[in-house]
């Protein structure tokens, strides 16, 4: 074999141990309910399927051609599980506006403890004018910052977090419902409040869980299984999960709550030592929104960036007036109108 022959050959080699090692790496990420350490590697999913993908590629003119094909086979598989998050041209629509519904709007963002630009931010909010705001990361700088908008969201919570950073809030045009008063869940990790749009009473959270393994995330979801089990009949949550739709954590989340997790908006989040403008193609999706009972979403966009490392998300939705109704009648928005009616509680 000549010099070049053999150069190709290791090359074709290692190409080959490089896709094996992200087909293994994706295959663990199905299995994320056996352990959080399997779940870490399916927020890297839609990544790994493109490398194991592009791998394939490389190697079907090689002698690895078949294992080629099956694994590109398999990563295509993959990456279809989770075309509901891939960055989008428009925002996602769900259904078509009702005529006869109040549309509401809820705007999450994670503010990132140290934003430089906080007058983003108080902008931000001040063109779009949600009824609701569910924000993570609240440092000590945001509670004089937000103080700004008090005015315009007199209706609110701020939960710290024991190191003063990661906390939540939960601001609000519309009151609390009468006779209920909004709380902070364990180590400011999640707020919640019943508000009153327009005589309907909505539990609303606000969610900030922690990294995955082997950070505390799994075990800080087992700490919050009794308040997301206590939200009422018809909810609505938003929070940086740190967790992507398809994950192990995500549907810990729904299943604890009794909600369903709105089809993604998009990637919202991408490390900041990485080009900013890679986020909305490139990125995490891990702002979430759940919802269930009288709750419909109609449409989910991202918005521009304020300073954090996260695109706000921005979700309008209605109400049914019957928002009572037994719980094997919810069914949480963008659900299919076939989707299997929940089990009572």
């Amino acid at each position: 074999m000549t010099t070049g022959g053999a150069r190709l050959s290791m090359m074709a080699q290692l190409t080959f141990l490089a896709m094996m090692a992200f087909s293994a790496a994706l295959l663990a990420g199905f299995f994320g309910t056996l352990h959080p350490a399997f779940d870490s590697f399916s927020h890297f999913r839609m990544h790994l399927s493109m490398l194991t993908a592009l791998l394939a590629l490389l190697l079907l003119a090689s002698s690895y051609r078949l294992q080629a094909v099956a694994i590109l086979i398999f990563a295509v598989g993959c990456l279809a599980t989770t075309t509901s998050a891939l960055p989008r041209l428009s925002p996602q629509q769900a259904v078509a506006r009702p005529a006869d519904r109040i549309v509401y709007s809820l705007l999450q963002m994670n503010l990132r403890f140290n934003n430089p630009t906080p007058k983003k931010v108080l902008s931000l909010i001040g063109r779009t004018n949600p009824d609701v705001i569910t924000l993570d990361e609240v440092s000590g700088m945001w509670g004089t910052e937000l103080g700004y908008i008090a005015s315009s969201y007199p209706y609110r919570i701020l939960c710290d977090y024991p190191n003063g950073i990661f906390g939540v809030a939960l601001l609000s045009r519309r009151p609390f419902a009468a006779g209920t008063a909004p709380r902070c869940e364990p180590r400011g990790a999640m707020a919640t409040a019943t508000i009153d749009f327009g005589g309907v009473p909505v539990n609303v959270a606000a969610i900030h869980l922690s990294w995955p393994w082997p950070m505390e995330q799994s075990w800080q979801i087992g700490e919050l299984a009794e308040p997301l089990a206590a939200l009422g009949e018809t909810a609505i949550m938003a929070g940086d999960c740190n967790a992507v739709p398809w994950s192990a954590a995500v549907r810990r989340v729904a299943r604890l709550s009794g909600m369903t997790p709105m089809p993604s908006a998009g990637p919202t989040w991408i490390h900041r030592m990485l080009p900013d403008f890679l986020r909305r193609y490139a990125g995490l999706p891990i702002d979430q929104v759940f919802s269930k009972g009288g709750v419909t979403i109609l449409s989910s966009a991202r918005l521009e960036d304020t300073g954090s490392d996260h695109l706000p998300v921005l979700v309008e939705f209605t109400l049914r007036a019957d928002s009572n109704a037994p719980r094997d009648e919810h069914r949480s928005a963008l659900a299919a109108n076939d989707a299997p009616k929940q089990p009572r509680g």
